[in-house]
């Protein structure tokens, strides 16, 4: 019986079966030459598995790495307060990832080859905040913006500003709704004052262009031509 048992765990913890364990994975300690520390596991002498790394500036990372590189789940800090906790890929922030800045700002989402790609949410110490999709760290895409004062902009962006169409709303409670380029309005657009009155037509460079300004009731009060107002 007592041999039986040992041919048993034989099989299961020696190879014995003709499948050798794999080699052990390292947990080391080694500092290099400019500064840097590393602790953690090794394999084939390279990082790989959960390690952390102290850079010479004073960053640090813990989470995992394959063959030299961050890969998976981890976090980086710097003594400036700047952090990044989430997932790696080749070095690189990829996946899911929140980004803290030493203000407070937050971006939290999605990241791809090292930069916020895809859908996230920015917000800022003063509490505006942008929800939407993202390309190589910016605005870009279909997004919403908020701030406390009561500002709102439902629409599109290119390149981190208010590109194509878009509704913006004020705080006092006007309105504007139709196209944006660089961030101001421009094309055809429809602002409306709080009291009713409003203006349809042209934009260019965020000011009324050629269109016409309409009372509550709907009645010509006055027109817009190459930006100059002519009363009715």
């Amino acid at each position: 019986m007592k041999k039986m048992i040992f041919i048993v765990i034989c099989l299961a913890l020696s190879g014995c079966a003709g499948k050798p364990l794999p080699p052990p994975v390292k947990v080391e300690t080694y500092t290099y030459p400019d500064g840097g520390k590393y602790v953690g596991k090794f394999k084939d002498g390279k990082k790989n598995g959960q390690g952390t790394f102290t850079y010479p500036e004073g960053q640090k990372y813990v989470g995992r790495w394959k063959d030299d590189k961050r890969n998976g789940q981890g976090t980086i800090t710097s003594p400036s307060g700047y952090k990044y906790e989430g997932e790696w890929k080749d070095g690189k922030p990829d996946g899911q990832g929140t980004e803290t800045f030493p203000d407070g700002s937050t971006y939290v989402g999605e990241w791809q080859n090292g930069l916020p790609n895809g859908q996230g949410t920015k917000t800022l110490p003063d509490g505006r905040k942008y929800v939407g999709e993202w390309k190589d760290a910016r605005e870009h895409g279909q997004g919403i913006f908020t701030s406390p004062n009561g500002q709102k902009y439902v629409g599109e962006y290119k390149d981190g500003r208010k590109n194509g169409q878009g509704t913006f709303t004020f705080p006092d409670g006007n309105k504007y709704v139709g196209e944006f380029k660089d961030g101001k309005k421009n094309g055809q657009g429809t602002y409306t004052w709080y009291d009713g009155s409003k203006y349809v037509g042209e934009w260019k460079g965020g000011e009324m262009w050629n269109g016409t300004i309409y009372d509550k009731d709907g009645n010509i009060i006055k027109k817009v031509v190459n930006g100059k107002m002519i009363n009715q």
